[in-house]
């Protein structure tokens, strides 16, 4: 998907909606489970549970957002069967709601000759839209990603969580902290058309640092919902004319109920976040 097919699709749902599909086999209701041990194989459990589960939140949530994430942990941690589960997920989405934008959240970075590998995995195997990777080794480590017509490289610039601030506030000797340097250096390997930047949504007014080196970058904000982050201040600080956010929600969203209701309380969820949305959007 490019930047304007993207553009189009929050313009035309009055949304900017990424919803996380961190799906946890321990949160999981158990109305899924029993359903599924009667249609699947014993061996076929953990596929059958995490695809049941996510195409049900898919289909609730899917008028109300424009991305999915995956997150790779979610799904590694079950082996062969999580990795068929998130394969099957990204073919439903792509059968059934082609016009979504899938980000495939894997934090990727190697050397050059492993990321390669790596962009062949998500972007040719896989056939996502986007795929998160860490900057920290540097150019040779990110290009391979960047070789893709119409694919995404999210690299990760200000996080959410309470360890960010051991490396990436820290400033060198004119005063520059390292998110601002990785913002400053990566725009000489990508643009604004096949290069996000991961933000979390608790940085707050940090928004305003980031936009003076990624001025018209979208970026991917987690940390709206369950970790407290402000969906008004993101939109205040980081929001560009074209939108420029996929704010992600995840576990607000998808274990907002743990009973049989979980769908329509999934919904009910997104609903919520995508009518604020479309408040911020009217601003522009």
């Amino acid at each position: 998907m490019n930047r304007q097919e993207l553009i189009k699709q929050i313009r035309e749902k009055q949304s900017f909606l990424c919803v996380g599909l961190d799906t946890d086999l321990d949160k999981i209701p158990a109305a899924i489970k029993k359903r599924v041990k009667k249609e699947y194989e014993e061996e076929e459990l953990t596929f059958g549970e995490i695809l049941e589960f996510n195409t049900a939140i898919i289909d609730a949530t899917a008028p109300y957002c424009v991305a999915y994430k995956p997150n790779l942990a979610f799904y590694e941690a079950y082996g062969m069967e999580g990795i068929a589960a998130f394969e099957g997920t990204v073919e439903y989405l792509k059968e059934n709601y082609p016009h979504h934008f899938i980000i495939a959240d894997a934090k990727r970075g190697d050397i050059g000759n492993t990321s390669k590998m790596y962009a062949k995995t998500f972007f040719e195997s896989y056939d996502v839209d986007a795929l998160t990777v860490a900057p920290y080794m540097g150019e040779d480590s990110v290009t391979p990603f960047l070789g893709y017509k119409d694919k995404w490289v999210i690299l990760l610039a200000l996080t959410s969580n309470k360890g960010s601030h051991d490396f990436q506030l820290t400033e060198d000797k004119d005063g520059m902290r390292l998110f601002e340097k990785v913002l400053k250096v990566s725009q000489q390997w990508g643009n604004d058309e096949n290069m996000m930047y991961v933000v979390g949504a608790t940085q707050g007014q940090m928004f305003q640092d980031i936009r003076k080196y990624a001025p018209n970058h979208f970026l991917l904000v987690p940390g709206v919902g369950a970790q407290g982050g402000s969906l008004q201040e993101v939109c205040q600080y980081g929001m560009t004319k074209d939108c420029g956010l996929l704010v992600n929600s995840s576990r607000g969203i998808i274990y907002a109920s743990a009973g049989d209701d979980f769908a329509e309380v999934a919904a009910q969820k997104a609903k919520e976040l995508q009518q604020e949305m479309a408040a911020e959007l009217a601003k522009l």
